[in-house]
């Protein structure tokens, strides 16, 4: 059992440190703004990480939902909203991904080229190191939430995105998207 929770953290961290990124920026953007709330940013994460979960167990079983080709257009989600964040009017003051909906579509465009390490994990675990293994994600996806709060409470970058913000976080949720759909499109 032990095996399986050291084996599930490792995964996680090392497939989703790029999470942190996207969580601060939310979460200092929550700060700043008030919008989108924490429990939204929380909740959307949950709900990303939940869905692709779901669809790794799936293509584990060996009923692939999207064929791997497809799977870098989800870089699309983030690239179009950071589309719009560039195009949003100065005096416009919504964030990027304000709902559960749109961060839970950044976080699964994020995570869906993990497809490659998390089927294999889910395909050779049991239903039992299985569910651990979803429990440890769940517990890492906290600590994630508040690794990023904590980070964007740090005066250096709130001063960060207080000066350069109105077109860092559009450009880091594009340079995300880009780097899904390039990730797709070279590994083939």
């Amino acid at each position: 059992m032990w095996q399986t929770i050291g084996t599930a953290a490792v995964v996680f961290a090392g497939t989703n440190v790029d999470d942190i990124v996207i969580l601060t920026v939310l979460f200092l953007a929550a700060r700043a703004k008030a919008t989108p709330r924490p429990w939204k940013i929380v909740a959307g994460q949950y709900t990303g990480i939940a869905a692709l979960v779901a669809v790794f167990a799936v293509a584990a079983l060996g009923l692939t939902v999207v064929p791997d080709r497809w799977v870098g257009l989800l870089g699309l989600v983030p690239f179009g909203l950071g589309v719009r964040g560039l195009l949003a009017k100065a005096d416009d003051e919504r964030p990027v991904a304000s709902g559960v909906a749109s961060i839970a579509g950044v976080t699964i465009a994020n995570g869906a080229d993990n497809i490659s390490v998390y089927t294999p994990l889910f395909r050779t675990a049991g239903t039992a190191a299985s569910l651990v293994t979803a429990s440890v994600f769940a517990v890492l996806v906290a600590l994630w939430c508040v690794t990023a709060s904590w980070l964007g409470s740090h005066g250096r970058v709130i001063d960060l995105v207080d000066r350069w913000g109105r077109w860092l976080v559009p450009v880091i949720f594009m340079v995300i998207g880009v780097t899904i759909l390039a990730g797709t499109l070279f590994s083939e």
